[in-house]
């Protein structure tokens, strides 16, 4: 059988390297997460450490870029930023002058601090210095990365992208993400969580359209192949498919060059 069109040119626009303390990770290796990249056709994924996100950012980071040297080219990085560090702001243009690093990874629930927040500022505009990505844990309800704080942190930066990591996270929450989308033209829906179906996914392309969404798997917390797998089978046209596997973040990467 021939490989689909995709095959080799998709982009995962959430991953991460490394473990976490409470969650099972059968194979926290980088030449793991590889070996099931090249097995289900993913050219790029797009990697934050997950030291960094939890208990050190500093750690964490140099950790992912010694990582990206390993892999040029197969891992793209976002530099995690924590609001409590006082020197975060000039660690994180030094990361972002750094070869492979493409973004800014955020995480409000892990850091209790809220994505509109005084201590994100500094890197909203790093961001946008440095034509960077930003993408952020976004779960609905929470009282730090609700969706509507990214319409806040979206109109004060209109020109950084923002991905919303999950899309809301959970169901309840997908339409408020996509309401989002449609307000912010730089809020980008990122897809990846287990919450997440063919369905919803089916439903979200309809409202905020393909070209404002991307695929992430949330590797190695998820499984890729479960990721992957729910948006090749969902009942998407073959164009959007495409947009949500690389054309979305294609464009998005050219942006940060």
């Amino acid at each position: 059988m021939n490989d689909p069109a995709w095959h080799g040119k998709v982009i995962d626009a959430h991953g991460h390297l490394g473990g976490w303390f409470n969650f099972a990770v059968a194979d926290a290796s980088s030449d793991g997460l590889v070996a099931v990249m090249d097995r289900c056709g993913v050219a790029t994924m797009c990697v934050s450490h997950l030291l960094g996100v939890g208990p050190d950012a500093r750690a964490g980071n140099e950790l992912l870029l010694a990582e990206l040297a390993r892999w040029p080219g197969r891992f793209l990085g976002y530099a995690v930023h924590d609001p409590h560090d006082p020197e975060g702001p000039a660690r994180l243009r030094d990361l972002l002058a750094r070869p492979g690093v493409v973004g800014v990874k955020l995480h409000p629930d892990t850091h209790e601090h809220p994505l509109d927040g005084p201590g994100y500022e500094a890197a909203f505009e790093i961001a946008a210095a440095h034509g960077a990505i930003v993408l952020s844990h976004g779960q609905h309800g929470s009282p730090w990365s609700d969706p509507e704080r990214f319409a806040t942190v979206a109109a004060r930066h209109p020109t950084v992208p923002l991905l919303m990591g999950h899309a809301g996270l959970w169901p309840s929450g997908f339409a408020a993400a996509a309401d989002v989308a449609e307000r912010c033209p730089n809020v980008v829906l990122e897809i990846c969580g287990s919450r997440m179906t063919a369905r919803h996914l089916a439903r979200l392309v309809a409202v905020a359209g393909a070209d404002r969404m991307v695929f992430g798997s949330d590797a190695l917390f998820l499984d890729l192949r479960v990721g992957l797998g729910r948006v090749v089978l969902a009942p998407l046209d073959p164009a959007d498919r495409d947009l949500l596997l690389f054309g979305t973040m294609t464009r998005l990467l050219e942006g940060t060059r």
